[in-house]
Parts: C-alpha cells; sequence; structure tokens
C-alpha cells in the first residue's frame, strides 16, 4: 500500500510504548498495532486526531505516501495510451 504509517517512529521518539499509547488515544492494543503495522484498511480522523494530541505531532508525521514499486511504470503507460485523465472542465 502507497501509505506508510510511521507510529512507531513517533514512539520512538515520544518513548512510549504501545500500550500507553493505546490506552492514552482509547484504542485497543491489537487495533493499535494494525494500524502500526500498516495493515489497516482506513483510519477515522478521531482516531488520527487522538494519536497527533498525545504524540503531540501532526498527521503528516504519522502518514507518509510512497509509490507503490512498478506504479511510475504503470502511470507512464497509462498516460502514452490516453488513459489517464487529470484535472478536467468537466
Amino acid at each position: 500500500m502507497p501509505i506508510v504509517v510511521d507510529v512507531d517512529v513517533m514512539l520512538a521518539r515520544r518513548k512510549m510504548s504501545v500500550g500507553e499509547l493505546a490506552e492514552r488515544v482509547g484504542i485497543t492494543p491489537a487495533n493499535l498495532a494494525v494500524l502500526k503495522n500498516g495493515r489497516a484498511k482506513a483510519v477515522r480522523f478521531t482516531t488520527l486526531g487522538a494519536l497527533c494530541e498525545v504524540l503531540d505531532c501532526q498527521p503528516g508525521d504519522l502518514l507518509r505516501w510512497e509509490p507503490e514499486p512498478g506504479a511510475e511504470d504503470a502511470a507512464e503507460e497509462g498516460a502514452a495510451e490516453g488513459a489517464l485523465a487529470v484535472g478536467g472542465d468537466g
């Protein structure tokens, strides 16, 4: 998945355990582990906000985008074939 979750980086910077963060945010350690390990399909803004509050950070400190391997080649092929539409007036 091109969205990378850096909760573990912020945990290390704050010298905080997963259990402590989960308790302070109000989610289970298991659900935090799913998010932390990049297996989550979605995150609620309320959860993201609570994580930012507890970790004293911005959402961009926890989430970042990385292209998937081969994604650039596929995008270039699509653009060459006219299959990639960006923007538009309609």
